[in-house]
Parts: C-alpha cells; structure tokens; sequence
C-alpha cells in the first residue's frame, strides 16, 4: 500500500511541474520567435535596402551577446549612431527602436534584478569613439547593427539570461 501511494504521489508531482513549466516554456518561445522574425527582418532590409561597401567595415572584436541586458545595450549604442540624414535610414532606426523597446519591456518583466549595463566593447565601443564622422559612422553602425543581428540569430538561446 505504501509503495502503491507513492507511486501516485510522484506521479501527480510529476504532472504538476510539468503544467507550471508549460506557461513559461510558451513565453519564452513566443519572445525568441518574435525577436528571431524581428531580428531577421532588420537583417534582409539592410542588406538588401542599405550599399555598405565591405572595404568601409571595420572589424575589431564582436559585440558583446551576454544576455538580455547586454543585446539592449548593443542595439541602442547602434540605434543612436545612425544618422536619420541618410535615406531610409530613420524607418530601420524606427525598426531597431522597435525591437530594443520590446527587449527591454521584457527584461524588465522577466529579469527580477536589474544587472548593471555592461561596458560598451567591440565594433560599438569603436564607433562611439568617432562620432565626429557622422555618415561614415552612420554607414559602419548599419554594417556593425546587421553583423550583430546574425549574431544574435546564431545565438537566440542567449535570451533566457538577464
């Protein structure tokens, strides 16, 4: 008898965590599948919208891709490098404002403490240093933003870290 209601304890255990881990689950694909069609998205209209002559690119170490934290950090570094003087250029800003602020309202409902921004590093760091150059930092920010976006693409698990 004994063995019989452990059986049923531990069968019932067993189903209710998996039913409470369900939602969650959900959640976290449903925000890796908007970001990855977002993010792919920005990736097609860059390259096929934006010339950016790979001569230009300057390619100091990636980006950081750290969590959650870290990819809003990264994509408003890039959003604020890019000149809306250049054509077309203020619709992808829109675009990238649009996926950091979808990001960010999701770390801040997900993430329970808040990690302090990490220092700015890589191609980011770099360009923010040559400011004075408004289009051609304009132009390597969109080479930098679409570079980072496949990387975040090849790494959309880096999502379920704050």
């Amino acid at each position: 008898m004994d063995y019989t209601l452990a059986l049923l304890l531990f069968s019932l255990l067993r189903i209710f965590s998996v039913s409470t881990a369900a939602p969650l689950s959900g959640d976290a694909v449903s925000t890796r599948s908007k970001v990855k069609w977002k993010a792919e998205q920005l990736v097609w209209k860059i390259e096929h919208h934006f010339q950016v002559p790979t001569d230009l690119t300057i390619t100091p170490p990636a980006d950081n891709l750290d969590g959650v934290s870290s990819i809003v950090m990264v994509l408003e570094g890039y959003e604020s490098l890019i000149s809306e003087s250049l054509d077309g250029l203020s619709q992808l800003k829109q675009e990238v404002s649009s996926l950091t602020g979808y990001l960010d309202h999701w770390r801040q409902g997900h993430c329970g403490e808040q990690r302090p921004k990490p220092p700015v590093q890589g191609r980011l760091a770099q360009l923010q240093s040559q400011k004075e150059y408004i289009h051609t930092v304009s132009r390597e920010a969109v080479a930098g933003l679409n570079a980072f976006l496949k990387q975040l693409l090849k790494n959309l698990d880096c999502l379920g870290t704050c």
